[in-house]
């Protein structure tokens, strides 16, 4: 057996593994907004003349929370579409 096809093989599993966990990387976000969103709904639900402030913090910290799964979205979509074309040039 050729070496070249087993590196091959290799390359693209690494690839397809490597995607599937980057791709993991959607659930924190989704978990860590969830409490988030119920944290402010308890806090105005408590002091409701607070519900600006928030609001304003709430949707400050679930985009800083949402761009985790953006990086994890794009590293996968590299790891299935870029790198296999890639390692397929390099090896040969």
């Amino acid at each position: 057996m050729d070496n070249t096809v087993l590196a091959k093989g290799i390359a693209l599993a690494g690839c397809a593994i490597g995607a599937g966990l980057a791709l993991i990387a959607g659930v924190g976000p989704g978990i860590g907004e969830g409490s988030a969103a119920a944290a402010a709904c308890e806090a105005v639900g408590r002091q409701p003349e607070s519900r600006g402030e928030v609001t304003s913090t709430l949707i400050l910290g679930c985009a800083l929370a949402e761009t985790t799964g953006i990086y994890g979205l794009v590293v996968g979509l590299l790891l299935i579409l870029v790198a296999p074309r890639m390692f397929m040039n390099f090896l040969g």
